[in-house]
């Protein structure tokens, strides 16, 4: 007998997928001949067609970003206590668009995709894609949607740079843009996390130079590592103290290099579950669409510059727990919205938990979002 599902959850969901023919250009200079784009929706398209969300994911997201895909799923998906009926993002109100990035590993074309001029997975010769090409891919699926304008576009991390390129590339088609625990580019230390879990999966011996899928073969030690680094950064200090301190599994110490400590446990645990679901090459395109973003590069380095003929209404968010992507490098964003003249409401949410807090249900942070969008769902008549 299937369970019952929660009564604030969009329910069952099947993830949809557009094919494009026609060739993608892209910034590193080489072009698809064509894609496919999986998504998701939730929610219903009004006839004005002005109701509509675009979600972008980060790094290890996809397009499953609310629901069940069945009623035997233990996990909704990755925002799903931000998307549903009468949630932050309310799905009575809104029509919910979540794609897979172009060069993800669920759906959309990517490295693990068959390449149709080769008739061999694209592996390691997939062009590497920017954020700016996503945002072009994702302008491509509002068209084939009839979506001309984007009642908003939300997201957190890697997805709230998209959010940027969007308000900056494609302004007269974003009214709001939701800039969640992000950055305006980079720091050094960031670029270091990434180019370090990016050794750890080439150095892995069944990487096989990016052909291991032509091996039958995975990286899974080297990925494992990756991901085991990428989470310590995702969590503050204070929350992994508090729920790991120096605990022991057996009580004692056992002198040797097996996992002794509960913390160690806990990250095996995380690599070893994160290969079963993504792909290595994928998690490399998508560690340097990170370290490109600089959406001030074409102006020089000045940021207030590359905002200034925006259109779109900004909400930035931080969260005063995330040392990845600190709310001083959200303020830099707010100031140079503020220096180009453009409307911007900026909140930092007190939080505990690091950079995953941009998941979590934290009541001011889910007000302050709820409140936002409420005030967009009158201004674009979401119940027409």
């Amino acid at each position: 007998m299937a369970r019952s599902l929660p009564t604030d959850s969009v329910g069952i969901v099947t993830p949809e997928k557009l094919h494009f023919d026609q060739p993608l250009a892209l910034d590193c200079g080489r072009s698809l001949p064509a894609h496919d784009l999986v998504y998701e929706t939730y929610g219903t398209l009004n006839a004005s067609r002005s109701n509509a969300i675009l979600i972008c994911h980060a790094l290890s997201g996809d397009h499953h970003a609310a629901g069940y895909h069945s009623a035997e799923d233990r996990k909704p998906g990755w925002w799903d206590k931000c998307i549903g009926p009468g949630k932050a993002i309310d799905t009575n109100r809104f029509f919910v668009v979540c794609p897979n990035n172009i060069g993800g590993c669920k759906g959309s074309t990517g490295p693990a995709s068959i390449n149709p001029e080769t008739g061999r997975y694209y592996g390691p010769d997939f062009p590497v894609v920017t954020v700016r090409d996503w945002v072009r891919s994702q302008a491509r699926l509002a068209d084939a949607l009839g979506i001309e304008q984007w009642a908003a576009v939300a997201g957190g991390s890697l997805g709230g740079m998209q959010v940027m390129q969007w308000a900056i590339d494609y302004s007269e088609r974003v009214r709001h843009a939701l800039v969640i625990a992000a950055a305006p580019r980079l720091s050094a230390q960031n670029i270091a996390f990434n180019e370090i879990a990016r050794q750890a999966i080439m150095s892995d011996p069944d990487f096989r130079d990016g052909y291991y899928l032509e091996h039958n073969v995975s990286p899974r030690r080297g990925l494992a590592l990756a991901r085991m680094l990428g989470h310590v950064t995702y969590l503050s200090e204070a929350s992994m103290r508090a729920k790991f301190g120096r605990d022991l599994r057996e009580g004692k110490l056992s002198f040797g290099y097996d996992v002794e400590f509960e913390v160690e446990s806990y990250l095996r645990y995380q690599g070893h579950s994160f290969v079963d679901r993504f792909d290595a090459n994928t998690y490399l395109l998508m560690t340097k669409a990170l370290d490109y973003f600089d959406p001030a590069q074409d102006t020089n380095g000045d940021l207030a510059a590359a905002f200034r003929d925006s259109h779109s209404r900004f909400l930035v968010l931080s969260f005063s727990s995330d040392w990845r992507f600190a709310p001083a490098r959200s303020r830099e964003i707010v100031k140079a919205l503020m220096d180009a003249d453009r409307r911007v409401t900026y909140a930092e949410i007190s939080s505990s938990l690091g950079h995953d807090d941009f998941l979590m249900p934290i009541p001011d942070y889910v007000r302050i979002l709820g409140t936002y969008l409420d005030r967009v769902a009158r201004e674009v008549g979401a119940h027409d």
